[in-house]
């Protein structure tokens, strides 16, 4: 049944009445716009009732059954209904192992999820196409850059319609080379399969550290948990934001570098609650404090304009057939904040030969009270499944389903 808040949904009542109803509806037509390359997709409940989605002509046809569906996911009904109300995800299921793939390839369902959280919860399909107006109506410059003391009221407009904010110079170099020196400790002290730190492998073999999720405890990192300066940015989002520990302490920092082969050190196009949790959790928002350059060179960040308010289909951030998205170039003591649920995408390095690549210190906001509904602390938990402390790419995971 439905965690407490969300109604229980009758299977065989749902697919007979309320999805034929939504697919002539908006939802239907939203739907419609992510169908593209799609194949036949079931779900096949293990107590055995199974249902069909396939793309046709004029949309999507619900049959019973799964004789016609390219791709089976077999699926406990409990988890079938987080989907329908958005607080679980294709990814966090598969990362959890709570699924398993009866027929045909997993990566088809990632393939689904525009379509189906259109469906079931009415949410947009993500046009890059759209305007980026504010509720004013102005037309916002996606590549805009703001000062500390610029116009909070155009910072607020921007940050709601992009669903991230660039903020130049917010820390000195004084502030900046403390945090750094915590950083480079942290990652001399990370212990593959501490649970607090992510892991690399590069094509020689060797193991880097490329996250470590216990930050808060170095002294001048901690400082960063609902800093004075990030938290005025934060507010700018018109909720009751608060610090929130998220994973690990509560300040993370990540480290870039080139060449990676295994580990999830590059990231694709995701949003933070990919993993389950939006209709619980968002608005949570993540602030980003650049300790050293970030370029295409040395591994820079890349957002999807608007993308807060709609769904997109998962990308690799070097698919040719990817979206492109906005990079934020930054420098020592600027700050990205966004929506946990834009698209971003942190991109490999573009050169492998540089002294040093982008060193970021991270930290949440979000509303009070609000946990994962899984249990633990974060939704993030799920990733770590190996003793060597590498994060495995959804393929792969997909793969194994």
């Amino acid at each position: 049944m439905a965690i407490d808040g969300f109604a229980s949904i009758d299977f065989q009542a749902f697919h007979e009445g309320t999805l034929p109803e939504r697919l002539r509806g908006p939802s239907g037509q939203e739907a419609r716009k992510a169908l593209a390359g799609l194949t036949g997709l079931a779900f096949r409940k293990r107590d055995g009732d199974a249902v069909s989605y396939l793309p046709g002509a004029a949309g999507i046809d619900v049959e019973a059954g799964d004789a016609r569906a390219a791709t089976v996911i077999e699926i406990d009904h409990a988890d079938w209904e987080g989907l329908v109300h958005d607080y679980e995800s294709v990814a966090g299921l598969l990362y959890g192992g709570r699924v398993g793939c009866a027929r045909g390839d997993a990566m088809d369902f990632v393939a689904w999820e525009p379509a189906l959280r259109a469906l079931y919860a009415g949410r947009p399909v993500y046009d890059p196409e759209d305007a980026l107006a504010t509720p004013s109506g102005a037309i916002i410059d996606p590549q805009r850059a703001f000062r500390a003391d610029d116009d909070e009221a155009e910072m607020s407009d921007f940050l709601r319609t992009a669903g991230y904010l660039v903020v130049r110079g917010l820390f000195s170099a004084e502030e900046v080379g403390g945090f750094l020196e915590d950083a480079e400790a942290l990652r001399a002290e990370a212990v593959k399969g501490d649970a607090l730190s992510w892991w690399a492998t590069t094509p020689g073999g060797e193991e880097i550290c490329c996250r470590v999720t216990r930050a808060r405890e170095k002294p001048r990192l901690a400082t960063l948990f609902g800093e004075p300066r990030l938290q005025r940015l934060a507010d700018l989002a018109g909720v009751d934001a608060q610090p929130r520990p998220g994973e690990g302490s509560g300040v993370t920092c990540i480290y870039k570098s080139p060449g990676v082969e295994e580990g999830l050190s590059d990231l694709p196009w995701h949003r933070d609650c990919g993993l389950g949790g939006h209709a619980l959790m968002c608005p949570t928002m993540v602030a980003s404090l650049y300790l050293t350059p970030a370029t295409p060179e040395t591994g820079w960040l890349r957002f999807l304009p608007g993308s807060a308010r709609a769904s997109c289909a998962f990308r690799e951030s070097t698919d040719a057939d990817g979206p492109s998205g906005v990079g934020v170039c930054a420098e020592p003591g600027d700050v990205t904040l966004h929506f946990g649920d834009v698209m971003h995408a942190a991109p490999p390095p573009e050169s492998a030969d540089l002294a040093g690549y982008r060193v970021s210190a991270i930290t949440g906001f979000g509303t009070a009270g609000l946990r994962p509904h899984t249990g633990g602390q974060s939704y993030n938990q799920v990733l770590h499944q190996r003793p060597d402390g590498q994060i495995e790419n959804l393929r792969k995971i997909a793969g194994r389903a």
